[in-house]
């Protein structure tokens, strides 16, 4: 029986009440609370009711009214007899008295039956998560909340057997149950770190998600290291990629709006995804994780990335001097990213590099470009930025400039020069300029200057004088003449990693950016401009109505990468991504340590959510703003280590309640 089969002939609202699954009774019932009667004996019956277990409330009142109150238990809850029981307790410990074996226990103590009777009984609290019912054409209907609750005495509670467990847990918010050809087991239920009880049952509840859950959507791993947060992203990146492979067309066949799903619920186009890789775990097997890489899994499909020269990777980096505008972003992000401001600074980064519209050879708006990115890289030459074979720059000086610049010696870039005479050049052009007086006169006769604002800005950059005449030294091109920028450059002509990536995400490829030999300012200058790279060009696609395919980005340790809780730019890439990224179908999964290392933007638009062990409580007092994780936050304080690797607390976009899971461990080598 298949997975749909299997789910939808439970009949819940029988099944579910079954005599050896007795509870106990409820004494309170409300909208959102729910107080218990439970007993030893029962409790022994039914293997415990631990901590965040499924209970059912049948409702007993009236005959044709099937509905079943979905209850998860919290903790003890105060009985009215309850002190009078403490008196009496410490009156037997008081006499040496033995009070020993529960009600309906063979083993017998020196208690009267009835006192052990009454000492046996204790209140369960629970939560309210919503209401099974059945509709006037005769299906079963999960609702989140209650439209109505009658008096406790009406109802009796049930602990869910392996059956109905299976169809509480694997619910869906539309009403239904898991079952699409598209669902991926992701692991098991698991209640509790203690496990005596849970291991004595035959049968595992599996746990299914839809990975059209994580498609477009934003997902956070939290949890201390080495508590299963990577694993838990390897097996959506599993399951992300097996709904991938079942997609039918590839994005560059498509060329008007379509639908982001076929009829079967499969993806219209291949995912793409896109791993960035602190640790180099995803890219390389390594010991700890039992070579246990997604490259291992999927390298027909699988392009690497690093920032050094490795066998079987791509290098990620740029060639400054032919790919202007891409290395120059780079710069005002580390500019951006070390904090690195002053006016000149701040005018140099603000300095416009594109192309002009006007693609005349000859008209002004040319000329200053390319006397533009001629000043500009002479900066990266004086820096140095290695050259290889590029060599010469060519732009339009004046012939009054070119016979006054270099004394005794005539140069005209217009045919050409070397990038050290461009560079003397333009260091005499800002050193005369307010005293040779073809600038003055071409003042006079244009109205505007020779040099415009840009230009000025990356004269004094390359001079490393804020005004002609050597005036005011500053450090100029030395802002650059460093090891992070520097590596990122290369002498070989190629493709940019900015335009490549994107394209291959595309085509549905995985692609695996390891970061894990880079510095944490280069980590943050690489991710930042492949995510918005990315970013942009699915906004010019859905600007101009063409479909995008969607896209998943994978952040390890993203508290190295994303904004901080309390930044409120809203410009940041990452926070475009949580805000814009449904809209262009990008998806975001990031996993990290601590809630608190997040920023707020991001935190409120994440739909999935997998919490294992926290540490503190000022973690789990901000995981308590989110959904109804906080019946779970005394738990996730508590752990026991190597027992509990892999155990979370999972709400995901479709499931209208957080469950208690063991993630499954992810296999490259299935054989393992």
């Amino acid at each position: 029986m298949d997975l749909t089969s299997s789910l939808l002939s439970v009949d819940i609202l029988k099944e579910g009440r079954k005599e050896d699954l007795f509870v106990g009774r409820p004494f309170y019932l409300s909208y959102d609370k729910a107080h218990v009667l439970v007993s030893d004996a029962w409790k022994a019956q039914v293997k415990g009711v631990p901590s965040g277990a499924f209970l059912l409330a049948f409702y007993d009142g009236e005959d044709g009214i099937e509905e079943a109150v979905l209850l998860r238990a919290l903790n003890q809850a105060k009985l009215p007899t309850d002190n009078d029981v403490i008196s009496s307790m410490i009156e037997y410990y008081k006499d040496n008295m033995d009070i020993s074996g529960r009600a309906g226990s063979a083993k017998k103590g020196k208690l009267d039956e009835f006192t052990r009777y009454e000492f046996s009984f204790s209140g369960l609290d629970c939560r309210v998560l919503g209401v099974f019912y059945r509709n006037d054409q005769d299906r079963i209907e999960f609702g989140a909340d209650l439209e109505n609750f009658y008096a406790a005495n009406n109802y009796s509670v049930y602990k869910a057997s392996s059956d109905v467990l299976e169809y509480i847990v694997n619910q869906r918010d539309d009403g239904g149950v898991a079952g699409q050809s598209s669902d991926f087991k992701i692991g098991d239920v698991r209640y509790s770190s203690s496990r005596r009880h849970q291991q004595a049952d035959e049968d595992k509840v599996s746990v299914w998600v839809n990975p059209k859950d994580f498609l477009g959507k934003r997902s956070a791993m939290f949890g201390m290291t080495r508590t299963g947060k990577s694993n838990t992203v390897k097996k959506v990146i599993e399951a992300t990629e097996e709904i991938s492979q079942k997609a039918k067309t590839t994005l560059t066949s498509a060329h008007i709006y379509s639908e982001e799903y076929d009829a079967d619920g499969s993806p219209t186009f291949p995912v793409g995804q896109i791993i960035f890789d602190v640790n180099g775990e995803y890219a390389n097997a390594n010991r700890q994780d039992s070579g246990t890489a997604i490259y291992d899994l999927y390298k027909d499909k699988v392009e690497r990335y690093s920032v050094l020269d490795k066998e079987g990777f791509k290098v990620m980096k740029i060639n400054f001097f032919r790919e202007i505008q891409n290395g120059f972003g780079l710069i005002c992000s580390y500019f951006q990213d070390q904090s690195i401001s002053g006016d000149y600074v701040n005018n140099f980064a603000a300095i416009n590099l594109e192309e002009p519209e006007d693609k005349n050879p000859y008209g002004s708006a040319r000329t200053r470009y390319d006397r533009l990115t001629a000043a500009y890289q002479c900066c990266l030459y004086r820096a140095g930025f290695k050259t290889g074979t590029f060599n010469k720059v060519l732009f339009k000086g004046n012939k009054v400039i070119n016979d006054s610049i270099i004394d005794g010696k005539t140069v005209d870039p217009s045919k050409g020069i070397s990038l050290e005479q461009a560079c003397l050049w333009f260091e005499r052009v800002w050193e005369q300029y307010d005293s040779l007086g073809f600038f003055s006169e071409y003042l006079a006769d244009n109205g505007h200057e020779w040099a415009d604002d840009d230009l000025k800005s990356v004269l004094v950059f390359l001079s490393t004088y804020k005004k002609p005449g050597k005036a005011n030294q500053v450090s100029g091109y030395k802002k650059i003449r460093v090891s992070q920028l520097l590596n990122l450059h290369t002498e070989v002509i190629d493709e940019s990693f900015e335009e490549e990536i994107p394209k291959l995400l595309r085509d549905g490829k995985i692609v695996i950016v390891d970061l894990s030999q880079g510095d944490p300012v280069v980590q943050r200058l690489f991710s930042e401009r492949i995510c918005r790279s990315t970013f942009n060009q699915s906004m010019q696609r859905f600007i101009q109505n063409l479909p995008n395919n969607f896209v998943q980005f994978y952040f390890e340790e993203a508290h190295n990468l994303f904004p901080k809780k309390d930044d409120k730019d809203l410009s940041q890439i990452y926070n475009r991504v949580a805000k814009e990224g449904a809209k262009l179908q990008i998806g975001m999964i990031y996993a990290t340590q601590e809630v608190s290392s997040i920023s707020s933007n991001i935190l409120k638009n994440t739909q999935n959510w997998f919490i294992a062990h926290l540490n503190n409580i000022d973690e789990t007092r901000e995981l308590e703003k989110y959904y109804d994780f906080k019946d779970f936050t005394s738990s996730l304080i508590r752990f026991s280590a190597g027992n509990d690797k892999g155990f979370v607390r999972m709400k995901t976009y479709s499931n209208p309640f957080v469950v208690p899971v063991q993630i499954d461990r992810f296999l490259a080598n299935k054989g393992l």
